[in-house]
């Protein structure tokens, strides 16, 4: 369900502070030597393939991708060319965060082998907490884009070139693992899926590569696109990184040492959560950004605490561990990180869908009815759902997914319209700030009369 919260990283976080000096990013053009200032779409180069950190910097790339002039396709291949699968289906696009998966370099007789890789590609994102406790808030679609000839170019070499749909090249800006796209070509296949909330495109290689796209798209609502290589286990990572950006709205917890300009950071409070200038001292004191989870022992190893080095400088920022997947592939989201996630998946996902159709009136011979998407928690918790009658709340009632009218006569002392509602609730141990405990619920209503 897209979001009309979904929103760009505020200016005053980090990231936008690299927009600024983006040309000069270790990894980027302006240090291969490339000319500084240009423009193009921002993207995060993904880290080197045998070292430790997530991402190396942010560039500027061209809209356009590359490749051979396109080539007719036949009639059944254009037949199909744009089918759309749902291959994770838990409810309606309404109330879900949904997921859209394209390929390129897939010829027509390779789309079998496509929507296997987007599966897998989709379970290695659901092995990741938060992703596999709430799995049910998801549904994964694949768009089918037909090529002309099989794998992307700058695989094997910088010198391939291949005729794709939309277009997916290695060495984009000169960086053999930046996996670049045409974007305008990847939208109009995302146009044709209900909805798209994320959009993850997989290219048809086994090579190490990567890119995060992780502006939100002002014309069809999504909040990034990620590139992976289909067939590369660590690119997978790279792509569950970049929704630490898009869903999450973390920042990079990796920096550049020896780097000019990053030496310390000297700037305001970042907007984004996973960073700060504050000491574990300071931000207990100013009840601030991570405190409530100071001290715990964090999924990703060690305590929660403020290690120095995050956002790209080497001092004067902390980030909540040592090692998170916002630093390194391969690693867990931390505490906070989690926190965050479950953050943006509830910008998107309802966790109440009404069964019973709320337009019509309802009387004491019907029912009321609720689905409600099961979590797969390591602690077993599920979603709470209580029942109200014009809000008060029937306690007789807590847990049910349905409801019959005919319960309620006794309550009803006149032919007045009352409302019956129902609301599910998420009450995770993994979300302390009440300012997102509370955005964890959903609730839906009918009128009823006897």
């Amino acid at each position: 369900m897209r979001s009309a919260r979904g929103s760009a990283l505020a200016a005053a976080g980090v990231a936008a502070v690299l927009v600024a000096v983006v040309a000069s990013a270790p990894g980027s053009a302006a240090a291969d030597g490339a000319t500084p200032g240009r423009s193009g779409v921002e993207v995060e180069i993904p880290g080197p393939e045998h070292g430790r950190a997530a991402g190396s910097g942010h560039t500027h790339v061209p809209k356009e991708g590359q490749g051979r002039p396109a080539s007719r396709l036949s009639a059944a291949e254009e037949a199909a060319d744009g089918d759309v699968t749902k291959l994770v289906d838990n409810g309606s696009t309404a109330d879900r965060l949904d997921i859209v998966v394209i390929g390129d370099g897939y010829t027509a007789a390779e789309l079998a082998q496509f929507h296997i890789d987007a599966k897998e590609k989709w379970a290695e994102v659901a092995a990741v907490e938060p992703y596999s406790t709430y799995q049910g808030l998801f549904n994964v679609w694949a768009v089918d884009a037909v090529s002309n000839q099989s794998g992307v170019s700058g695989d094997p070499g910088k010198d391939t070139v291949r005729d794709t749909a939309l277009g997916s090249y290695f060495w984009c800006d000169d960086i053999e693992r930046l996996l670049c796209i045409d974007q305008d070509k990847v939208d109009r296949y995302v146009a044709k899926a209900p909805e798209a909330d994320l959009v993850l495109v997989l290219a048809n290689s086994t090579k190490y590569g990567g890119a995060g796209y992780n502006e939100p798209s002002a014309s069809l609502g999504y909040e990034g696109i990620s590139t992976a290589s289909a067939g590369n286990d660590k690119s997978g990572q790279v792509a569950i990184h970049e929704t630490g950006h898009s869903l999450g709205k973390l920042a990079d917890e990796y920096y550049y040492p020896g780097y000019p300009g990053y030496e310390k950071y000297t700037g305001g409070e970042p907007a984004e959560s996973n960073i700060s200038k504050l000491t574990a001292d300071e931000m207990s004191g100013q009840s601030a950004k991570w405190h409530r989870w100071l001290g715990e022992q964090s999924p990703d190893g060690g305590a929660v605490g403020t290690y120095e080095g995050g956002g790209y400088y080497v001092t004067g920022l902390y980030r909540p561990t040592d090692n998170s997947l916002m630093r390194s592939l391969g690693k867990p989201f931390s505490l906070p990180g989690v926190e965050a996630m479950i953050a943006g998946f509830y910008r998107h996902a309802r966790v109440v869908t009404a069964v019973t159709p709320t337009s019509r009136t309802l009387r004491p011979g019907n029912t009321a009815k609720v689905a409600v998407p099961r979590l797969a928690a390591a602690d077993g918790h599920q979603l709470r759902v209580r029942w109200y009658l014009d809000g008060r709340e029937l306690r007789f009632s807590e847990g049910r997914t349905q409801l019959r009218v005919s319960e309620l006569v006794p309550r009803l002392l006149d032919r007045r319209a009352h409302q019956l509602s129902a609301t599910a609730e998420d009450r995770t141990a993994s979300v302390r700030d009440p300012e997102v405990a509370g955005t964890l619920k959903s609730t839906t209503a009918w009128t009823i009369r006897l």
